[in-house]
């Protein structure tokens, strides 16, 4: 395989073969091809695309490139994926329910990034858990509990890593081919059977049309069923945050309520209906899903989940157990109905807190965050409180700004619905 005529076929627009994409990919790997002809190859599929059966066979290439783990001898194996958002901890409900309804939810989770919140830094609020785990421990727990979320282990497509770090120095990682095969490859190793997608539109997404998001959840459908996946995907708005808590410790609170039956509305009917999809991938009885809520089995499968990774499953009962910094009220400066609460600008809030990162590996404080008190279609009346803060200090006058950029009021307000569309 001659790198140089790789490169010349795809900045030319034609179709590679099979067998030349896996040299070259896993020769880059073994270090045999170096960067500057990989940055080329990408710079030249971001330009001219890649087709279905290109984008599946990279996937593929990325997906085993490094462990994979086997399910196949474990319960109804599912896992989920979402697009990232502001307030989404959807994980930690969806887990809970598809594990008591006889699934074993085993995830491989990632961290945050800018605006967007990371499950496995949500768990981390809770004292004493941990995500990093071998592989021999990743299964014991999926066996015994039927629940268990790890940190993103480096030896999970390792292509993907390397790919996606030279992505993202030479502005080639807007592709929804290369986004699409980015996201499965991880799915993939990760051994489910079933996946069900969870692709953000809007303002706190990475996806800001209906269209955007339609195409990458076509891409990743294909994807996983090109690979003998059962696959499906939600379309749901992320133009205001999910849920009222924005930030490590406060969303891990509002899951706890939510599996409580005491949550907010948008919340659960997001995981319920993600949940249902996932059961009925599998064959199982969606209604499944309600039942784990109503009977209390997902808030004892959480409890159980944080107990074998090593977290205080006290918290159940004891919210006061988690980390909160100190409370400030964002007030109204008029009367009228929130017509807007852009989700985009409250993610930018809790980043000046210090609840997320700027840049990879930063330090992040669990206990900062935006409760909001006030959603679209919510009327108030001049100086009632919006939002709560919670703080250290730091950062405090820049997320009061956004939070201000982040209300809009107006003489009535018609909240769009949660989920837009199913793909698959």
């Amino acid at each position: 395989m001659n790198p140089v005529r790789f490169i010349r076929e795809k900045r030319e627009g034609l179709k590679h073969r099979k067998e030349d994409l896996e040299a070259f990919l896993q020769a880059y790997l073994r270090e045999e091809v170096p960067d500057y002809q990989v940055a080329a190859w990408l710079m030249a599929a971001f330009l001219r695309g890649l087709d279905q059966e290109e984008t599946l066979w990279l996937t593929e290439v990325m997906a085993y490139s490094g462990r994979v783990l086997d399910l196949s001898g474990l319960p109804h194996p599912v896992d989920k994926h979402s697009s990232g958002g502001v307030g989404d901890k959807v994980s930690l409900l969806v887990g809970p329910i598809l594990a008591a309804s006889g699934c074993t939810f085993a995830k491989m989770s990632g961290r945050g990034l800018a605006h967007t919140g990371g499950t496995i830094d949500k768990l981390e609020s809770v004292p004493g858990w941990r995500g990093e785990m071998t592989e021999a421990e990743f299964l014991e727990r999926a066996r015994r509990v039927g629940l268990v979320i790890a940190a993103q282990s480096p030896d999970l497509a390792p292509l993907d890593g390397k790919l996606y770090a030279l992505r993202d120095v030479t502005a080639t990682v807007e592709s929804l081919p290369l986004i699409a095969s980015s996201i499965m490859s991880k799915k993939l190793a990760a051994g489910a059977r079933s996946i069900v997608l969870d692709v953000k539109v809007g303002k706190g997404a990475f996806m800001k049309t209906i269209e955007e998001a339609r195409l990458l959840a076509q891409t990743m459908v294909e994807i996983g069923r090109g690979a003998g996946r059962r696959v499906r995907a939600l379309l749901t708005s992320m133009e205001a945050p999910l849920g009222r808590a924005v930030g490590n410790a406060l969303e891990v609170r509002e899951a706890i309520l939510a599996l409580k039956g005491e949550g907010p509305g948008d919340l659960l009917e997001v995981a319920l209906r993600l949940a249902e999809e996932a059961l009925s991938l599998e064959g199982l009885d969606p209604a499944a899903a309600q039942r784990a809520l109503e009977t209390g089995a997902a808030l004892e499968k959480f409890r159980a989940f944080l107990e074998a990774q090593g977290g205080d499953g006290r918290v159940v009962e004891d919210l006061g157990l988690l980390p909160l910094g100190e409370e400030l009220s964002f007030r109204a400066e008029a009367e009228g109905v929130v017509q807007e609460v852009d989700a985009y600008r409250v993610g930018l809030a809790v980043l000046a807190l210090g609840g997320g990162r700027r840049k990879k590996g930063e330090a992040i404080d669990p206990g900062v965050g935006v409760y909001l008190l006030k959603k679209p279609g919510d009327r108030v009346a001049r100086g009632e409180a919006l939002a709560l803060l919670y703080h250290r200090g730091r950062g405090l006058e820049e997320a009061l700004a956004e939070l201000k950029a982040a209300f809009r009021l107006g003489e009535e307000a018609r909240p769009l619905p949660l989920v837009l569309e199913r793909v698959g």
